[in-house]
């Protein structure tokens, strides 16, 4: 378990340097890096996705792929500096499958997920983060429990027992796999919608 090799202090840089060797699950092995964490080490807003796409495992940083580039344009469209925040990932390591010459996004399973779940923590213990905002269905149920429905709950806080006020949202490669403009348009207009409600909460909304 990865749980093993997290530092007795640790601090983000040597989180980050021990989760480089994690092989606490199979993903390791198809993944050409651990991608972890990145950001305000004191950052009052902490963004959680489901794992890293091609692009994050290529450079070995979380969102700066497609999904990456719609998720700076909707905090900065909600007034939160991505500067200040700190992304990361429910699973570290990408899981892909081949289609032609391309990787493509496979949803990592339970046994993965939990395998994985230490870093995560960690991650929140170090960050103190005020507000954790679950990108997408797979974070805010990994994070909240196997029954939370993000289309019931989306945008609004929830109970938890994180240490952290946590709301849940679209993750944005889902608002770029819309079928089409117009509904492209209005995910991405309740995605900002639903950062302007972590931004009224830590004082930054814009009015």
């Amino acid at each position: 378990m990865a749980a093993a090799l997290i530092p007795e202090r640790p601090t983000l840089r040597a989180l980050r340097e021990a989760a480089a060797g994690c092989k606490a699950c199979g993903l390791w092995e198809r993944g050409t890096q651990t991608v972890f964490g990145d950001g305000d080490a004191r950052a009052r807003v902490m963004l959680v996705g489901e794992q890293p796409g091609n692009e994050e495992d290529l450079a070995g940083k979380p969102f700066v792929g497609p999904a990456g580039r719609l998720l700076d344009k909707a905090l900065e469209e909600a007034g939160i500096d991505r500067g200040e925040t700190y992304v990361t990932n429910v699973v570290k390591h990408f899981k892909w499958e081949p289609r032609g010459k391309r990787r493509i996004h496979a949803k990592p399973n339970a046994q993965e997920i939990a395998a994985c779940r230490p870093w995560l923590d960690a991650e929140i213990d170090l960050v103190k983060p005020e507000i954790i905002v679950c990108l997408g269905a797979t974070a805010a149920q990994a994070l909240l429990g196997r029954q939370f429905r993000l289309t019931q709950h989306r945008g609004e806080f929830v109970p938890s027992t994180l240490p952290a006020r946590v709301i849940a949202t679209f993750h944005p490669s889902a608002i770029l796999r819309a079928p089409d403009d117009a509904a492209r348009r209005a995910a991405m207009h309740s995605f900002v919608g639903d950062l302007k409600v972590v931004a009224a909460a830590i004082g930054t909304g814009q009015s």
